[in-house]
């Protein structure tokens, strides 16, 4: 698909980062968006910014309120679509909702654990499931997953345990690399892609704090939790700091991964609607992942040392884990 002007997209997720900047850049090529998000006015934010330039006769841009993984939802987000974009297919499927947390199996509650799999990976095939008629009936189609380094590397550190966001990611893989073949033999007018970003400035550190508890503030449980990870992390004085001081903390490093990323979120919706336009399946986001990747395959035995972290953390700048 070299040319988006016309086309119908999908977006999940399109309220903040990726999501956001998928969507001002596929409308400014001429493409009609239906995006959903969870924040009503995060889509509307969007939506301004997509409208700041006067739209073309005719162009759509529509929002949708809908929670990725509950199917119920997502097919309430299909039929307003149908009906708002007066269409009955679409021609580009991005699943791109994400959200972190839920990291470890002993210190996060079953709950925490299961939300952020359940949008991660189940926003990604209930995605598919749910919208595949529709690709089906266009004349060429994409699908674009979102999945993430640590789609093939499981970890953000040696301090901090990342098991629910890794898990996810990693069957959004390998259900994207599954979905080549299932497609070239009964769908061969629809591609597919997986993304996976390293590093990029987004606010899903705040986002996965509202989604998870309702509120981008620690709850007393994750104040413990932070204390425990500072610590291993070789932070000194964690006992005596307060509470407040934990939270200043924890907003600081929200605020280093949205605006100290290596790569920006518009940068990064241009490298992903780039690989699309050159049917590209393996879509590595950001000189970090580039890196990564070649350093994993190398190395797959030492991946999980905190050599490996340390070395890797200081060759690109992360300040992570």
């Amino acid at each position: 698909m070299k040319d988006f002007a016309g086309k119908i997209a999908v977006v999940t997720g399109g309220g903040t980062g990726m999501g956001r900047e998928l969507a001002r850049q596929l409308v400014a090529e001429g493409c009609n968006v239906a995006m959903c998000d969870v924040s009503a006015e995060a889509m509307a934010e969007t939506k301004r910014l997509c409208e700041i330039e006067q739209l073309p006769q005719g162009l759509r841009v529509t929002t949708h309120l809908a929670d990725v993984s509950i199917e119920d939802q997502l097919k309430r987000f299909r039929d307003e679509l149908a009906e708002q974009q007066a269409t009955d297919r679409i021609h580009l499927l991005f699943n791109n909702a994400g959200i972190g947390g839920g990291g470890s199996l002993f210190t996060n509650t079953r709950e925490q654990w299961e939300r952020t799999f359940n949008i991660c990976w189940g926003g990604v095939y209930l995605g598919v499931r749910t919208f595949l008629p529709m690709l089906m009936k266009a004349d060429e189609a994409h699908i674009i997953n979102t999945s993430s380094v640590n789609g093939f590397w499981a970890s953000v550190g040696m301090g901090v345990a990342h098991t629910a966001y890794s898990a996810a990611k990693f069957a959004v893989k390998g259900f994207t690399e599954a979905l080549i073949n299932d497609l070239r033999l009964n769908a061969p007018h629809i591609k597919c892609s997986v993304v996976m970003p390293g590093h990029i400035g987004t606010a899903i550190v705040s986002n996965t704090r509202k989604v998870q508890s309702g509120s981008e503030r620690l709850s007393e449980n994750e104040i413990a939790q932070t204390r425990v990870r500072l610590k291993t992390n070789g932070v000194e004085g964690v006992d005596q700091m307060s509470d407040e001081q934990i939270q200043s903390l924890a907003a600081e490093r929200a605020r280093i991964f949205l605006e100290d990323a290596p790569t920006t979120a518009a940068q990064a919706a241009k490298i992903i609607l780039d690989g699309v336009r050159a049917e590209k399946w393996r879509i590595l986001v950001g000189e970090d992942a580039h890196r990564l990747d070649e350093r994993v395959r190398q190395n797959p035995e030492d991946a999980y040392t905190p050599e490996f972290f340390k070395r890797f953390a200081e060759e690109v700048g992360w300040r992570l884990g």
